[in-house]
This record gives C-alpha cells, sequence and structure tokens, in this order.
C-alpha cells in the first residue's frame, strides 16, 4: 500500500514540476507577443503545456522505474469478443455514473474552469481525452494495481485501487464517480493483466466527456438531455445497469485471449 501511495504522490511532484517547466516558457511567450507580462494570460495558457509536461515526466519516471516493462500481458489486446464486452461495459458505466452524479451536485465542482480552459485548445483537449487516460492507466492499473494484486486478494486490491483512484482526483465533483470507474477499471486488469482495455474505457469515458463540452455545453449530466426525466430516465438507467451486469458476467466466460483460454485459466496463469 505504500507503494502505491507514493506512486501518486510522486505524481502529483511530477505536475509540479511540469508547472515550473511551463509556467516560465509561457510567460516569456506572452511577454514575446503582447509586447507586457500579462500574468494571467500566461497561467490560462500554462495549463494544457503543464498537465503535458506532468505526463512527460510520470512516464520516464515509471519508465525508469521498470513499471512500463512489457511482461507478455501488459501491452496485449485481448480476444475480439472480450473488447466487444469491455465496449459496452464501459459505456453502461458511463451512463450509469452520469446518472450518480446527477445526484451529487451537491458536490462542488472545483475543477470546472480549467477544464473549461483546457477544451478551449487542442493541447488541452487531447491530454483531457488521449494522454491524461493513457498515462493514468500505465500509472493506476499497470503501477499501483499491479503492486496492489502483489500484496492482496485480488478483490481487496481492485477496492484500494479505486479508492485511492478517485481520491486521486481531488475535485468533489468527480471522487465519487471516479472510485465506482475505477472499481471497473482495476477490474478489467486484474482479469486481463492488458492496459488495452483499461485505456479503451478511460478514454471512451474522457472523450464523451469532452465531445459533450464542446458540441453541448448545456449537458453536463444525463438528467440535462431533453426529455430524460422521470419514467424515461429509469428505464435508461435500468437498462444500463442490467446492460453492465451482462457485460461483466461475459468478460468472466468469454476467451480473455485469441487461444481459447478461458478467462479463469487465464487469470490463475497470472497469478
Amino acid at each position: 500500500m505504500k507503494v502505491s501511495i507514493k506512486l501518486v504522490l510522486i505524481y502529483f511532484v511530477m505536475q509540479i514540476l511540469g508547472a515550473l517547466t511551463a509556467g516560465p516558457v509561457t510567460m516569456l511567450f506572452v511577454y514575446v507577443i503582447d509586447g507586457e507580462l500579462d500574468v494571467a494570460e500566461a497561467q490560462r495558457l500554462a495549463l494544457a503545456p503543464t498537465m503535458l509536461f506532468g505526463f512527460f515526466y510520470m512516464g520516464w519516471y515509471l519508465w525508469r522505474k521498470g513499471y512500463l516493462e512489457d511482461d507478455g500481458a501488459r501491452y496485449g489486446f485481448p480476444s475480439l469478443g472480450f473488447m466487444g464486452w469491455t465496449v459496452l461495459a464501459g459505456a453502461s458505466a458511463i451512463v450509469l455514473l452520469s446518472g450518480l452524479n446527477a445526484v451529487l451536485t451537491f458536490l462542488p465542482d472545483l475543477m470546472e474552469q480549467t477544464f473549461d480552459v483546457l477544451q478551449s485548445g487542442m493541447t488541452g483537449v487531447a491530454c483531457i481525452a488521449l494522454l491524461g487516460p493513457v498515462l493514468e492507466e500505465m500509472l493506476f492499473r499497470g503501477a499501483v494495481t499491479e503492486e496492489l494484486l502483489r500484496r492482496y486478494r485480488p478483490a481487496t486490491a481492485i477496492v484500494l485501487s479505486g479508492l485511492l483512484f478517485g481520491l486521486f482526483h481531488i475535485n468533489p465533483a468527480q471522487v465519487v464517480s471516479a472510485c465506482f470507474m475505477g472499481f471497473l477499471l482495476a477490474w478489467l486488469y486484474w482479469r486481463t493483466r492488458s492496459l488495452i482495455p483499461c485505456i479503451l474505457v478511460h478514454v471512451l469515458n474522457n472523450s464523451l466527456s469532452v465531445a459533450l463540452g464542446l458540441c453541448c455545453p448545456q449537458v453536463e449530466e444525463l438528467t440535462d438531455v431533453p426529455g430524460m426525466s422521470g419514467g424515461v430516465l429509469a428505464v435508461v438507467l435500468v437498462a444500463a445497469a442490467a446492460l453492465l451486469a451482462v457485460s461483466l458476467w461475459r468478460m468472466g466466460r468469454v476467451p480473455v485471449v485469441g487461444t481459447g483460454r478461458s478467462t479463469l485459466e487465464h487469470n490463475q496463469e497470472q497469478l
């Protein structure tokens, strides 16, 4: 557990290093372009480069420490059937968590303005929708969850991993849903020992959020969709829950890899 917490803390240190790298560069850029130093503008422009540099530093650290080494499964693609059910499970979970967030609107969104700024440029969009999910899966599944699985029973490791993933987001409006998504992603990693399905679901979640933010800013949660209330909302949530349950059940039985081996047999080999 100490190693997992240390890795999360190191991520925040790397983000600070990213800010220290991006800050002077953006201030110089603003001064050259405007002829004067607008600190507020420099801070706004520094958000995306800060994330980018932070991702680079954290990726470098994970690589140097051996957390990104391929063990034969980490970067392998599960079977087509398994990936299909993974997409369905991820989409169902996203719908359910959107419904949950609609109930938790009393939780403050401390990052709303930050996300708005990031989504105003292509670098920020890429960081949120693609680069962030990839790096976070390398960190939380490839390193944190892997460490927890070595020390605890799978159920315990999955719960701890999900809780750490939720708390890692800090923003109260994201913490609860991130915990539940963390449980699903940790379970996927335990089942497959591959980062690919985890990255796929994470990218799907973040990309959908960015797309809605850019195309339909008035739709923040499921309940903001026109006509999505009362009985219609209940039907959608029940259907999503049923699809998630069926998807998880099927993923426990279809082959993880294209060799005809069952998921259980694969897990027993890995564990």
